[in-house]
């Protein structure tokens, strides 16, 4: 089994979009008429969640009518968010056939499918023209790409000169063991974490220029912080990330958290300039 079938199993549930229809029904929702903030607790699956996804927007200058990438859309969420508060129009794309359905979809549901639109794809041989897009993002993909300067290749062919590629990965900060199963990973076979300085020297050589880097381990810290606070106080949302993870997540949540704190690994934020 190739890397690229083995993440895409990784990730996939089974019945995942009975599972969300499920929970957002028990909980009161209209599930024939949902909105991005019904959503909100499984379809953002990164460091930071919504909060993250809102200033990765700000950063990337994102403005109505631009049309963007998000490369290992998953869900949608942060797809849905860019169309419907910034007025993107945004096709994503991922590895994983019941993400690519299940966000699909929810798209609908949501009444957005003229604005986004998802497709399975690798980030290997992205299926768009040269310079198709003004903005391409990476959201906590790259920890399962082995060959990142084959993807960020592929980023720039696709980014119009002068577009802007916005990446929001874990990075690893220090040469240390990780201790698995992470959230994207069960065992290290599927786990690709480089550091700061790999990601800019790859972004570098594929023609880009880095021009704006930020940590957001506080921001990741804080948030798994209240989310343990509400789990402890019965108010936790029904539909949560465990939908995705399943048994282990808990665990799973566990091993990244701790890693955050004791800075071994980071949630980066970089911007880059394609040249």
């Amino acid at each position: 089994m190739s890397t690229e079938a083995k993440v895409a199993s990784h990730y996939t549930h089974g019945s995942l979009e009975t599972t969300i229809l499920s929970a957002l029904s028990a909980s009161g929702k209209d599930i024939e008429h949902l909105n991005i903030a019904d959503l909100a607790g499984i379809d953002e699956f990164h460091l930071g969640r919504h909060e993250a996804t809102v200033q990765f927007a700000r950063d990337l200058d994102l403005t109505e009518g631009m049309r963007l990438v998000d490369i290992g859309s998953g869900l949608g969420g942060p797809a849905r968010y860019f169309a419907s508060n910034h007025g993107c129009i945004v096709h994503g794309i991922d590895l994983t056939d019941e993400f690519v359905n299940v966000a699909n979809a929810l798209t609908k549901r949501c009444d957005m499918s003229s604005e986004v639109h998802f497709q399975q794809a690798s980030a290997l041989a992205l299926p768009f023209g040269d310079a198709s897009f003004d903005r391409a993002t990476l959201i906590h993909v790259g920890m399962n790409i082995e060959n990142k300067a084959a993807v960020f290749a592929e980023i720039r062919r696709v980014l119009r000169p002068g577009g802007l590629f916005g990446l929001y990965e874990v990075m690893k900060m220090r040469d240390s063991a990780l201790l698995y199963p992470m959230p994207w990973a069960m065992t290290s076979e599927t786990s690709f974490v480089e550091p700061p300085e790999v990601y800019r020297r790859l972004l570098n050589e594929a023609g880009f220029t880095v021009d704006f880097e930020e940590d957001r381990s506080a921001l990741a810290l804080r948030l798994a912080q209240e989310m343990r606070a509400s789990a402890a106080s019965g108010t936790q949302q029904m539909l949560s990330l465990g939908a995705l993870m399943g048994a282990s997540a808990a665990e799973r949540v566990a091993n990244v958290t701790m890693s955050v704190q004791n800075g071994l690994l980071a949630p980066v934020e970089m911007i880059a300039v394609a040249g």
